[in-house]
This record gives C-alpha cells, sequence and structure tokens, in this order.
C-alpha cells in the first residue's frame, strides 16, 4: 500500500476474486481494507504496526486489548483472519524484545473476546539466521535465538505457524558465482546442494529448510511455516530484475508451492504462501523496492501470472 496511485480496496477485492486469490496480507489494520473484505470470502493475516510493539508488549495489556477491539471484533464475523501478526521483520533489532510480549497480550486479549481460534504469531525474514548451509546447518543467530527460543516455545504450545519472508532474489544477487541463477527461478533439473540424505533443486526449499533446521534446534519441530513473502522485481536492477525472470518465478512458485511436493525436510504436502507484492509501489525507495508488483496501480498486469493451480 506504499502508493499515492493505488485503487481503492474494493476496486482491488475485485480483482482478487477476478483472480481466484483467496488469501491475502495486510501489514497494518487498514479499515478501508477490512471493510472492502468483508463477506468477500478471502482470508487475511493482519499485521500490527512496527512501532505499536513496545505498547502491544507493554506490562499493562490494554493497548492490546483496545487494538483487537478497534481492528479485529468489529470484523470478527464478516471477515476470516488467517492469523495476527505481531510486526514484521523486527528480530533481530531494538524492537525485537518487544515482539514475545506483544505476542502475549494479543493472544490473551482475543481469548477474552471469544476470538481464540484466531492465532498470533510474528513475521521474520532469514535476518534471524546464523547459518543456513547447508539447510540442515540452520541455527538462529546469536542476537536473534533469545527471542526466537520465547516465540518459538509460544507457537508450539498453541500450535501457531511462524511467518517467514523468503526471497531466492536476495542471496542470488549477493552471491552470483555461487548461486546459479536456476537454481533461484525454480529451473534447476538437476540436484544443486545434497545434504545428508536431503537433495535441494530450489533455493527456495533451501532457505524454508534453513529455518525448519533452526526451529528444531529451540524445540519448535512441530512449528509450520508459513511462507509471508516471496518474490522477485521486474525492473531496475540489470539482467537479474527483468519481466522475464519476475515471471517465471512467481509462476513457478505457485506451481511448486500449490503441489504435494512440499520441501525436502518437510515433503508431501503444500506451502501456505503469499507472493510479494499485489502493485508496484511508488513510494518505496527507488530502485527494485519500487517494482515487486504483479499489477501496475492501474491494475493492468506487469507479467501474466497463473493462479489456477
Amino acid at each position: 500500500m506504499l502508493g499515492n496511485n493505488l485503487p481503492p480496496p474494493r476496486r482491488v477485492i475485485a480483482l482478487l476474486k477476478s483472480r481466484n486469490i483467496t488469501s491475502i496480507r495486510l501489514y497494518d489494520p487498514n479499515h478501508d481494507a477490512l471493510q472492502a473484505l468483508q463477506n468477500s470470502g478471502i482470508k487475511v493475516i493482519l499485521g500490527t504496526l512496527n512501532q505499536d510493539l513496545q505498547m502491544l508488549g507493554a506490562a499493562d495489556p490494554s493497548f492490546a486489548r483496545s487494538w483487537v477491539s478497534t481492528n479485529v471484533i468489529p470484523y470478527s464475523k464478516t471477515v476470516h483472519f488467517r492469523c495476527i501478526s505481531a510486526g514484521n521483520e523486527v528480530i533481530p533489532s531494538d524492537l525485537a524484545a518487544y515482539v514475545f510480549p506483544a505476542m502475549k497480550n494479543l493472544k490473551a486479549a482475543l481469548n477474552a473476546a471469544e476470538l481464540a481460534y484466531i492465532p498470533v504469531t510474528t513475521c521474520v525474514s532469514t535476518a534471524i539466521l546464523g547459518a543456513s548451509y547447508p539447510p540442515s546447518r540452520g541455527e538462529f543467530s546469536k542476537d536473534s535465538s533469545l527471542v526466537m527460543r520465547s516465540v518459538a516455545a509460544f507457537l508450539a504450545a498453541n500450535g501457531s505457524p511462524l511467518l517467514v519472508n523468503v526471497y531466492p532474489y536476495f542471496p542470488y544477487v549477493d552471491n552470483q558465482e555461487e548461486i546459479p541463477l536456476s537454481y533461484a527461478l525454480f529451473n534447476s533439473t538437476n540436484v544443486v546442494v545434497k545434504d545428508g540424505q536431503l537433495e535441494y533443486r530450489n533455493l527456495f526449499d533451501a532457505i524454508t529448510d534453513a529455518v525448519y533446521a533452526a526451529l528444531e534446534k529451540v524445540g519448535g519441530a512441530s512449528i509450520q511455516i508459513v511462507v509471508s513473502e516471496s518474490g522477485w522485481p521486474s525492473k531496475e536492477n540489470g539482467d537479474i530484475a527483468t519481466v522475464a525472470n519476475a515471471q517465471m518465478y512467481v509462476n513457478n512458485l505457485i506451481a511448486h508451492v500449490s503441489g504435494e511436493t512440499g520441501t525436502p525436510k518437510r515433503p508431501g504436502k503444500s506451502i501456505e504462501s503469499y507472493i510479494f507484492a499485489l502493485f508496484n509501489e511508488n513510494l518505496k525507495p527507488p530502485g527494485t523496492e519500487q517494482n515487486f508488483g504483479l499489477y501496475n496501480p492501474d491494475m493492468t498486469e506487469v507479467y501474466p501470472v497463473d493462479f489456477t493451480h
């Protein structure tokens, strides 16, 4: 939503329904969007603003109760909340210490409102990892480990998923000499990484399984990962960020996560995943950040995407 030329939420929800998109993610409780989602049948991951985490995690839980009263309760009968995310990509950072208390307070507020069926979680990037290669060596970094241990215990106890933003694009850009483009774009037919008995043909699975390995090391073996962002920019980085590569990545991603292969560590089931992003956003920093959209602000396609899997 970081654009000053985007269509109104009602038109966006109509677009989603026309394309058979059944779940979306909101980074903050935008009431125009929530109203447009009412009775749409579309599930929503609802985020809290990062700047609200300190108050949400306060010893006095009244702000969390107020947040739920304002942003969830009025829509609870008409909007299908997939989960509530306490912040986005703040572990590790100065705000990380507030994530777990915020999750506890939000969960207590939902329970008190008889909305205990709505999971509470947080969203992390792969910055939480201190090691990720090979995937079985995945572990949380020293500055993430303490918080992630508490988060994992909470998620495991409540049967809630961890939201993880998984971007093969970034490690590929940083390490083109070692990582084949085909491995990042789901185009490799050969095994690229052999990790014990596990064989990896794409970087997406390797990243996801590195987080699974890190969770296992802190007692979180039962936690499901939901891929809360993944995408590829369509311009502003030479011959890497092209429409052709973005189209290839996103369509291959949809086919992969919709199928039943799963990842080598968690095989045999589809992977709940969210594509970043719906629109190109002109208020993001200039460059690739403005060009992750599937659609232009006028609702024309940046490239064709097959959502029929």
